[in-house]
């Protein structure tokens, strides 16, 4: 598991003085402020933050080094990150994703499914998108305790009991 965790990304510049747009990954969308300084993913940048208004899409911030709209397009797609011992702890049957992501998915059986490529929210739930062994394909397999009844950390491994036809 990494030291740090993805808590926001920045969107773009917002206006003319250095604010940015921030999108928040955080369970409370306004608790990313409460997480910094945050940094960029190889750790060479550090950001204090300000909130300073709801936007469409997230928030509009200042962040600490960032005086003009160049400064803040050339963070466009910056992700940031907090370290892991900041965040809040969570409950047994709740998983930050970056500690599903490389996870090995194998079904009730222990025949290998795949891997955890990403984890994708559109709405509803969340999906494991699973990059399946020796295809260009993934396939979607719901985040649900009826779907994955074991997710095991300690071993790098979920055990899946996917929807009959998903793998095939």
């Amino acid at each position: 598991m990494s030291d740090t965790i993805c808590v926001g990304t920045v969107s773009g510049a917002f206006g003319v003085q250095g604010e940015v747009r921030l999108k928040s990954f955080t369970a409370d969308p306004e608790a990313i402020a409460d997480y910094a300084p945050l940094t960029t993913e190889d750790g060479s940048r550090s950001f204090d933050i300000q909130l300073t208004r709801a936007v469409k899409g997230g928030f509009a911030a200042r962040l600490s080094g960032v005086r003009s709209k160049e400064d803040a397009d050339a963070l466009r797609g910056t992700r940031l990150f907090a370290p892991r011992d900041r965040l809040p702890a969570l409950p047994d049957d709740e998983f930050y994703h970056a500690d599903l992501i490389g996870l090995s998915v194998q079904d009730t059986g222990g025949a290998v499914l795949g891997t955890v490529k990403a984890v994708l929210n559109h709405g509803a739930a969340d999906l494991l998108e699973v990059q399946v062994p020796g295809a260009s394909t993934t396939v979607l397999l719901p985040f649900t305790q009826a779907a994955v009844p074991t997710v095991d950390l300690a071993s790098g491994r979920i055990v899946a009991d996917p929807p009959d036809g998903l793998f095939e």
